[in-house]
């Protein structure tokens, strides 16, 4: 019998646990949550109230910020996909293959998280600018892709790609090298293997990457500014747009695009869960039915 047991604090029966109960931890997720996310959300949202809904109309409508929005999530939404596919090929690499410098490779994929913002704008600023290293060379192939919106894109990738690699890397880690080898020696060629057995077990995985470098990307400022060129229609994304109007004092207007962005956020976020909710209960389905399949036979054979 425990020690607390034994003096009365926990009642006969209760499981011990090292953690207070329900009720406390409850409390003070709950109140950390509020003092975080909640209360300051809840702080926008009045602030916006207080415009009305004809100036919130006016404001979120204005051709600027409609064409601020379009570059902001469609360049956002793209960096995702391309970092979702080569961020997926780069975890490959790192958990299968073993080559001189791997380590080296896996430490530079966190550097995007350590390095500041503003310092990777200027570094791809100077990079991809018309007389850096890489823009001089491709600006006779592909055109200038410093202060246009290509460069957003570059910056964008830049500080997803990490998101993806580490959701999916310890998945990849996870998955034993036996399924890929009992579907070869079933008759698979490398391609249904690679459908059928490796990407329904990674896909929920990588599906959550690619939302977390999404959100990364349609809030990312420091980065973009140095390298977007934030010409009005072309190259402007929306956060560059709520900092001209908190500098403008128009903070109802601010408020109202920050409202604006968390809603359409929001959205995207909700459709890209419950189709990694519905992919995950998919693969466990199936997983379910084939263990079935496979041991029916045994079950029969034990009956006899």
């Amino acid at each position: 019998m425990s020690q607390a047991r034994l003096w009365g604090f926990l009642p006969a029966g209760r499981k011990q646990r090292a953690l207070p109960g329900f009720g406390l931890t409850m409390g003070l997720s709950i109140s950390y949550l509020s003092l975080i996310v909640l209360i300051p959300l809840s702080a926008v949202l009045l602030k916006t109230t207080s415009m009305g809904w004809s100036a919130f109309w006016e404001t979120i409508s204005a051709a600027r910020v409609l064409a601020s929005l379009k570059l902001t999530f469609g360049m956002a939404a793209l960096a995702a996909v391309i970092n979702g596919v080569f961020g997926l090929i780069l975890a490959w690499v790192l958990v299968r293959y073993r080559f001189p410098g791997r380590r080296l490779v896996d430490a530079l994929i966190d550097l995007p998280f350590a390095l500041p913002t503003s310092v990777a704008g200027i570094s791809l600023a100077a990079i991809y600018a018309p007389t850096g290293w890489i823009g001089a060379w491709a600006q006779p192939y592909v055109g200038q892709i410093a202060f246009t919106p290509w460069g957003v894109l570059i910056a964008l990738v830049f500080i997803g790609l990490p998101f993806v690699v580490r959701t999916v890397q310890p998945v990849l880690e996870e998955l034993e090298q036996e399924q890929e080898e009992v579907s070869a020696c079933l008759g698979a060629d490398r391609f249904q293997t690679v459908s059928k057995v490796i990407l329904p077990a990674i896909l929920p995985a990588c599906l959550t990457g690619v939302a977390l470098a999404f959100a990364r990307a349609v809030g990312e400022y420091g980065s973009v500014i140095f390298i977007a060129g934030n010409v009005p229609m072309v190259s402007e994304i929306t956060p560059l747009l709520i900092v001209i109007k908190l500098e403008q004092f128009d903070y109802a207007g601010a408020s109202a695009l920050a409202v604006l962005m968390m809603v359409l956020s929001f959205i995207i976020l909700l459709a890209i869960n419950r189709l990694q909710w519905y992919l995950q209960a998919r693969h466990s389905g199936q997983a379910r039915s084939k263990a079935a399949r496979v041991a029916a036979p045994f079950a029969l054979e034990g009956a006899r």
